[in-house]
């Protein structure tokens, strides 16, 4: 039986692991090494798969039903996992929860992990679990021309239950990240933890078909950062049919109109936001990236008002702050009233493309961090993008590290040039 000093403890670990937000930013409160308490800076946390990515890059176009000379190359990868070790790389400290086996490729994910010095307390392992691998062949643009995943592992293992046992991690996190890897009971479980503290979520729809299990957590989620199709699937499902059509692309060597392009994907951002997401981050590729909300100019300052920001990464946010000021946007009428979108477009860099898989994930990763550190959403998808474009260039999924007046410098280039290309009411 437990000892009454056994349920105190716990008593005291789950009731007295909270969040507070002092002057020094969001803090909690745990248990020190000697009984007392003390406060540490609180974190991200980041929910989701941990995957061995093997990529398979011919060295001329493949023929069918025969061998191909080519490259194989082992990648850590995983969606969450690609968003953290981005996140670590620009500052922040996120704590990471998945699942993975002793096996080759959960010692390879496990190692690494470890090398960086990050808390491996919220990964389970077990000899029992068959790690999350995904076999892709990569063309010679370095897009992904198909791929075929073995990631069940993921939703068998990362359960409502092992998630729960990081009740105090969620409840007093910055901001709560979720892949849509996970099965729809532990993504649902995830989400409901952290808007018991009123922990923002980010959703990552990762494929469009698990893009689609949005449809139970839509009401605790306040940043979604879906592709066109996946945009297309999540906002089908929110209305129950098939209401949208994928965008049809043009040539691929032509340029999209931005203004076209947002009036073709509207009606289903739209359905996002009648559906309780506060921010949209539609990624547009080589096109882009649209950021919209309900409202006004208010959007430009979100980030303070939704993820608390953390201090213990001064540099990062004095640099990008010195590179992209906050914008006024007083010309925009400063409209709360809910049949009001506001969406504002941002340019893709030029790159010298070696491997997109990665730049989605950096993106995110990127944008996370930014509004961690304190900066606003605009600023925060500005930083996101030039993380984004560092990935396209590096041959892993996450650049081994990231050159931050580089990031600066390409951060300013497209904050600058940021446009509002849609600000009416939908009525």
């Amino acid at each position: 039986m437990e000892s009454s000093a056994q349920r105190r403890l716990d008593s005291i670990t789950r009731h007295l692991l909270l969040p507070l937000q002092s002057n020094h930013g969001l803090q909690k409160v745990v248990l020190s090494s000697n009984g007392g308490l003390k406060h540490e800076e609180a974190e991200p946390v980041v929910i989701g798969g941990m995957v061995l990515d093997i990529h398979a890059t011919p060295s001329f176009p493949a023929n069918p039903r025969t061998t191909t000379p080519g490259k194989v190359s082992y990648v850590l990868g995983g969606v969450a996992r690609n968003v953290a070790e981005c996140m670590v790389k620009l500052g922040a400290k996120p704590f990471m929860i998945s699942a993975l086996g002793l096996d080759m490729a959960g010692n390879l994910l496990l190692e690494h992990w470890e090398s960086a010095g990050l808390s491996t307390e919220g990964i389970w392992k077990y000899q029992n679990i068959e790690t999350a691998v995904v076999c892709s062949i990569i063309d010679s643009s370095g897009e992904l021309a198909t791929a075929v995943a073995s990631v069940e592992s993921i939703e068998k293992f990362l359960t409502p239950e092992w998630i729960e046992r990081f009740r105090c991690n969620i409840h007093s996190a910055t901001v709560v990240m979720v892949d849509a890897n996970l099965n729809p009971s532990a993504l649902k479980s995830s989400c409901q933890l952290a808007a018991e503290s009123k922990v923002p979520v980010w959703f990552e729809p990762v494929s469009v078909e698990k893009s689609r299990r949005i449809n139970s957590v839509v009401k605790y989620i306040s940043f979604a950062s879906p592709n066109e199709d996946e945009l297309v699937a999540m906002a089908n499902t929110l209305s129950g049919g098939n209401v949208f059509c994928p965008i049809e692309r043009e040539s691929s060597t032509s340029k999209r109109s931005k203004e076209k392009l947002f009036h073709m994907l509207k009606p289903a951002v739209w359905v996002l936001l009648e559906n309780g997401i506060k921010i949209v981050i539609v990624t547009l590729g080589s096109d882009g990236v649209f950021l919209c909300s309900k409202g006004g100019p208010s959007l430009m300052r979100v980030g303070c008002d939704g993820i608390k920001p953390c201090n213990s990464n001064e540099i990062f946010f004095n640099t990008m702050t010195a590179s992209c000021p906050p914008k006024p946007y007083s010309s925009l009428q400063d409209s709360e009233r809910s049949s009001f979108l506001l969406a504002v477009h941002f340019p893709a860099l030029p790159a010298s493309v070696v491997r997109l898989t990665g730049a989605g994930d950096c993106l995110v990763g990127g944008t996370i961090s930014s509004l961690c550190a304190g900066l606003d959403i605009m600023q925060s998808v500005a930083v996101g993008i030039a993380a984004s474009k560092a990935a396209v260039e590096s041959k892993t999924n996450v650049p081994s590290t990231f050159n931050l007046a580089a990031i600066a410098d390409d951060a300013r280039s497209v904050y600058s040039a940021a446009e509002v290309v849609f600000h009416q009411s939908m009525l």
